[in-house]
């Protein structure tokens, strides 16, 4: 597995995000979680992305495949009955000790392009938050998005 796939690993927690999915209040407390995975002999991240709605824990899953020319970047599959759903996102921003991340998604026929900033802590410090922003806005990329970025409630 490569080393960029290695260090998303792990349990992170959607701290600041644009995504309708999680701004209309109804889905709370999203976490992703990215575990090693072999699919179709192709090393590939299992993608969980749990979340609270009406008191019950949800969970989409799917698949991520690595970009061939571009290692920070995936598309992700869906599993089960979203197995025809395919989107491109790519870890545009991250800490050096891998403690937080910005993803960049690309538009999908169901969702608009947008931003996520996860942390492998529930709890984010505003001053950390605004210094990622600060960061965001020299990215050609990401600096788009800022305007539209909430923050999640904090767990």
């Amino acid at each position: 597995m490569l080393t960029f796939m290695k260090t998303l690993i792990g349990t992170w927690f959607i701290c600041s995000t644009n995504f309708p999915m999680w701004l209309k209040g109804d889905k709370t407390s999203p976490i992703f979680s990215y575990s090693p995975a072999q699919k179709k002999g192709a090393n590939v991240l299992l993608d969980e992305v749990k979340y609270h709605k009406k008191g019950d824990l949800k969970t989409i899953t799917g698949y991520d495949y690595q970009d061939e020319h571009d290692s920070s970047a995936f598309v992700w599959h869906g599993k089960g009955l979203l197995s025809l759903l395919r989107s491109k996102w790519k870890v545009v921003l991250q800490d050096p000790d891998g403690q937080w991340a910005v993803i960049w998604f690309s538009k999908t026929l169901f969702t608009p392009e947008g931003v996520d900033i996860i942390s492998r802590t529930p709890k984010f410090s505003p001053q950390m938050l605004a210094d990622i922003k600060a960061q965001m806005a020299n990215h050609p990329l990401l600096a788009p998005h800022l305007s539209t970025l909430r923050d999640l409630p904090l767990r």
